[in-house]
């Protein structure tokens, strides 16, 4: 495994940030870290890259221990913070060449790395700018370039895409997603469309404890029992009208000539809403069968949360 936690516990004076957890990343897997703000995220995070020690229980990265190897731990994991920490008088590839040095690389494999993070990281055409002249898209591509200089195996972003507008979250997923085709990548985000564009799976964690921890897919299954068909006519008609239907828990009028029909996962309604509404002259305009919204799979996980 590429990262195991094991009954990891982190607590600040009497407040458990982080409570008893346990999950394992097998490598060339992009884990997506999920959990409001103040579950715990960021805590777990810090702990995985040595940057605080836990208060009981264990994490190992590629082996190593985050506590008995901790340089150990930093050669083997890229780290981008939520609050990208770049210092913005130097330029582009100044800092690249600092970064890289910290990581001991020297001469010409240094300045290989450096050419190679500019181009994966789509850096070209800012190389020359002050960190400080550039956008804040721009300004993340730079942290994961820092954070992939020495060629880590595990790659930890802490809500990597916060802040960005659509262009940027687009080009920046596009490269996290091309990144994870050869590293580990651990995820962390509250955002769900996130989770659908990047993720083979997913941890759920809300006031320190973990509620889920599943494939994507699967989650969806074993969180999911109704089953929600849209449909749209040509003509309005009441609830009533619905009512012949059987298997119907609900239904839901969503605006004029729109509805929402609502039933148990396991039945299909398709074919019985095509035939009531051909025998009644009504022409069915749209008709779709919605899937199961991640939005709503995680505020059933985290309902309780009041975090800010």
């Amino acid at each position: 495994m590429s990262v195991e936690v094991t009954h990891l516990t982190k607590t600040f004076n009497r407040q458990k940030a982080v409570n008893d957890i346990s999950f394992e990343v097998s490598k060339g897997e992009i884990l997506g870290f999920l959990g409001p703000n103040g579950a715990g995220k960021s805590t777990t995070m810090k702990i995985a890259t040595s940057y605080i020690p836990p208060t009981s229980g264990h994490v190992k990265i590629c082996g190593f221990d985050v506590v008995d190897n901790p340089m150990k731990v930093k050669e083997v994991v890229g780290y981008l913070p939520e609050h990208n920490p770049l210092y913005l008088e130097m330029y582009v590839r100044e800092y690249l060449h600092f970064v890289g040095g910290i990581h001991g690389l020297k001469g010409i494999q240094l300045k290989s790395r450096v050419e190679e993070m500019i181009d994966l990281c789509g850096l070209g055409i800012e190389q020359n700018k002050r960190i400080e002249a550039l956008s804040k898209g721009y300004r993340q591509r730079v942290g994961l370039a820092q954070a992939l200089i020495h060629d880590p195996e595990v790659l930890i972003l802490d809500e990597p895409t916060t802040g960005l507008d659509p262009n940027q979250l687009l080009e920046v997923r596009a490269l996290i997603k091309n990144i994870g085709q050869n590293k580990t990548v651990v995820l962390s985000t509250h955002i769900m469309q996130e989770v659908q564009a990047l993720c083979d799976r997913i941890v759920v964690i809300d006031k320190g404890k973990i509620v889920a921890n599943d494939q994507l897919d699967q989650l969806k299954n074993n969180q999911t029992t109704l089953n929600k068909v849209i449909v749209e006519l040509d003509k309005e008609v009441d609830e009533l009208f619905w009512g012949v239907l059987k298997h119907i828990q609900k239904v839901e009028i969503l605006g004029k000539k729109n509805y929402a029909l609502i039933c148990a996962l396991e039945n299909d309604i398709r074919k019985d809403i095509f035939k009531l509404v051909s025998e009644n002259g009504i022409v069915l305009l749209g008709m779709k069968q919605e899937e199961a919204n991640m939005e709503n799979i995680f505020q059933k996980l985290t309902k309780n949360t009041t975090g800010k």
